[in-house]
């Protein structure tokens, strides 16, 4: 079973395995941590590795290395844009922490940093996102290590209110 730690901070800082990326299905770099995270492996590299994966569908995971990134790989999932809850989001954001998690587990990865995805500016509701992703995370039956990495206050206040209701 995976082990959840939420934390606070820069998740382009933090030394890991892989380093799990908000990323758009076109894997071009957009904005928030996406393009925090192309910025940081350094753009024009990671610009041709993600072009070689030929685009990611909305659930999907891919893989790249890392590069200047303090890890070994970074693994690119397209969160769901929300759009009222009736179009598959929760199935297709519980998929993208699980294929995530299926690619760390591939790579032999120990340690994953998350993003909390798709509630920048995909719009998925923060207090309806974070127990989503707790959930799939800690129902992973790989024993690895797992930070939730949230950006700012609100989206680790969420985490963690989220955790202690799902404990």
């Amino acid at each position: 079973m995976a082990h959840l730690q939420i934390i606070q901070g820069d998740i382009t800082k933090i030394p890991a395995d892989a380093v799990v990326n908000a990323a758009n299905t076109q894997l071009s770099g957009g904005g928030g941590v996406d393009e925090a995270i192309h910025q940081v492996a350094g753009m024009e590299a990671l610009n041709q590795a993600c072009a070689q994966l030929h685009g990611c569908a909305t659930g999907q995971a891919k893989v790249t290395p890392a590069f200047n990134l303090p890890a070994k790989i970074i693994i690119h999932t397209p969160g769901p844009i929300w759009q009222g809850g009736q179009h598959h989001e929760a199935q297709l954001l519980a998929a993208c922490y699980n294929n995530s998690l299926r690619q760390a587990s591939a790579h032999h990865c120990h340690k994953v940093l998350f993003p909390s995805i798709s509630t920048g500016v995909y719009g998925y509701p923060l207090a309806l996102a974070a127990p989503i992703a707790i959930k799939t995370i800690q129902a992973f039956p790989a024993t690895m290590e797992v930070q939730m990495v949230c950006f700012d206050q609100i989206t680790y206040q969420a985490y963690l209110s989220a955790l202690r209701d799902l404990s």
